[in-house]
C-alpha cells in the first residue's frame, strides 16, 4: 500500500472516530443528567447543579474520545465512572467542606468506635449530642466528597495493606451475599424500599421521592443510613465470628 493510500486510510479512520465520538456524546447527554440526578439528593441546596452538569458533560466527552467499541463493553458502563468522577472532582474543587462540618465528622468518628453495631443515625446523635438531622447532613456531605472511603473511615476499617487481618477478605462471595440479604431484610421498610428503588430499579432520587412521597433530601438520608447500617451489620457479624 502506497504512502498516499495509507494517509488517506488514516484520515478516514480519524473521521469515523470523530463521528462516533460526536454520536456518543449527543446520544448520552441524558445519561449525564441521570447520573447527576442519582447524586443530587445528597447535595446542599447552595451547590450549583448546572456547574456540576457541565463537569459531567466534560467527563462524557473524555469517555467518548477514549471509548473502543471493539472491546465489547457498553459505552454507558465505560463512561459511568468518568462522568461521576468528573462531577465529584468539580464538587471537591468548588464546594470545600466547612470547618463546622469537619468538626462534626471528627465527633461522629470518635463516637462510632464505642457504639454497638450496627450504627444508626439515632445512636450516633445520642452519643455526640448532635441532632439526627446534623448527623445525616454531615455524613451525606462526607459521603459525596469521599464516596470510596466514607464508611471505612467511620467504621475504622483497616486498609487492605494493613498487617492486621482483614476479616472481610475471608468471606466467600456466597457468604457475603447471604449476610447482605439478611441485613437488608432487617432494615426498616422505608430504607429497604429506597435501597430497592435506587440499586435494583436504577431510579434517580427525585423519582424515588415521587414513588415514596418523600423529598429528595429525605431519600438521600434514607439511602445513606441504610448503607451505614448494612456496612456495620456485616462488620458486626465478622467481628463476632472472630471472637
Amino acid at each position: 500500500m502506497s504512502a498516499g493510500i495509507q494517509s488517506a486510510v488514516r484520515a478516514y479512520n480519524q473521521v469515523c472516530k470523530l463521528d462516533l465520538r460526536d454520536q456518543l456524546i449527543l446520544e448520552n447527554l441524558s445519561f449525564v443528567k441521570h447520573i447527576l440526578g442519582r447524586m443530587l439528593g445528597g447535595l446542599p441546596e447552595h451547590v450549583d447543579s448546572e456547574n456540576l452538569e457541565s463537569a459531567g458533560v466534560l467527563g462524557l466527552v473524555e469517555a467518548a474520545g477514549q471509548f473502543d467499541p471493539t472491546r465489547g463493553v457498553a459505552f454507558t458502563t465505560f463512561a459511568y465512572r468518568r462522568i461521576r468522577g468528573a462531577i465529584l472532582d468539580e464538587l471537591r474543587r468548588n464546594c470545600p467542606l466547612p470547618q463546622r462540618l469537619l468538626q462534626h465528622w471528627a465527633m461522629i468518628r470518635a463516637a462510632s468506635i464505642k457504639l454497638p453495631l450496627p450504627l444508626t443515625f439515632e445512636s450516633i446523635a445520642q452519643a455526640t449530642g448532635l441532632s439526627i438531622d446534623e448527623v445525616g447532613a454531615c455524613i451525606d456531605a462526607i459521603k459525596m466528597t469521599r464516596p470510596e472511603s466514607w464508611s471505612d473511615e467511620l467504621c475504622q476499617i483497616p486498609h487492605p495493606t494493613d498487617e492486621s487481618s482483614n476479616a472481610e477478605a475471608t468471606l466467600s462471595k456466597q457468604e457475603e451475599t447471604s449476610l447482605l440479604a439478611t441485613a437488608i431484610q432487617e432494615l426498616p421498610d422505608d430504607m429497604r424500599n429506597a435501597i430497592s428503588l435506587y440499586y435494583y430499579e436504577g431510579l434517580r432520587m427525585k423519582e424515588i421521592g415521587e414513588v415514596l412521597e418523600l423529598s429528595e433530601s429525605r431519600v438521600s438520608r434514607l439511602l445513606t443510613e441504610a448503607e451505614l447500617r448494612l456496612k456495620t451489620s456485616m462488620l458486626r457479624v465478622l467481628r463476632d465470628g472472630e471472637q
